[in-house]
């Protein structure tokens, strides 16, 4: 059983590094030229769609936005095939993919994404973008843009919640009972 034991961002702080990560992008990659986003099943995804429409708004024009079921490559759980949305319309060649998730913890969740996008082509460049980085890696993974870094303890979770699949927008910090 989890208790929530802290805020850590609400709608506003949110929205913030949202719109943070877009410049970012924006910036690293010189524009958006041949960027998509790929968001990682499940908040990943409508992470990504915000985040493509801060794009959109801050450079005028869409970035296409995809979103990725990994669980055929999970290396705990290998029952579904691949599943990218629109997938006969992804093509990965030679496009920066930035993959979206919410929280970044061991990085098995990210190695199991880039083994899905490299069966869908070779990127120019594949980056990372997540909400939180909570620390923990059990792989040498890091997000190249990062919402806020939460130091945590294994006996703590990260949640993410967003309007879209939890009718809220906020990110707590829980501790077990």
């Amino acid at each position: 059983m989890w208790k929530e034991k802290t805020l850590l961002m609400d709608e506003k702080a949110i929205g913030r590094a949202i719109r943070r990560i877009a410049h970012e992008i924006i910036e690293r990659n010189k524009g958006l030229d041949k960027t998509v986003l790929v968001g990682i099943h499940t908040r990943g995804v409508p992470l990504a769609q915000r985040l493509g429409r801060e794009l959109a708004a801050i450079e005028g024009r869409d970035v296409p936005v995809y979103d990725l079921d990994i669980s055929a490559y999970r290396d705990d759980d290998r029952k579904s095939p691949i599943a990218v949305s629109d997938a006969g319309k992804f093509d990965a060649d030679g496009q920066t993919v930035i993959l979206v998730d919410d929280v970044l913890f061991t990085g098995r969740t990210v190695r199991s994404a880039l083994n899905a996008i490299m069966e869908l082509g070779r990127p120019q460049f594949i980056e990372l973008a997540v909400l939180v980085d909570r620390g923990h890696r059990e792989l040498p993974i890091r997000a190249d843009y990062v919402g806020k870094n939460v130091p945590t303890s294994r006996k703590e979770d990260v949640s993410v919640q967003l309007k879209e699949t939890d009718s809220c927008d906020r990110v707590v910090l829980r501790e077990q009972n």
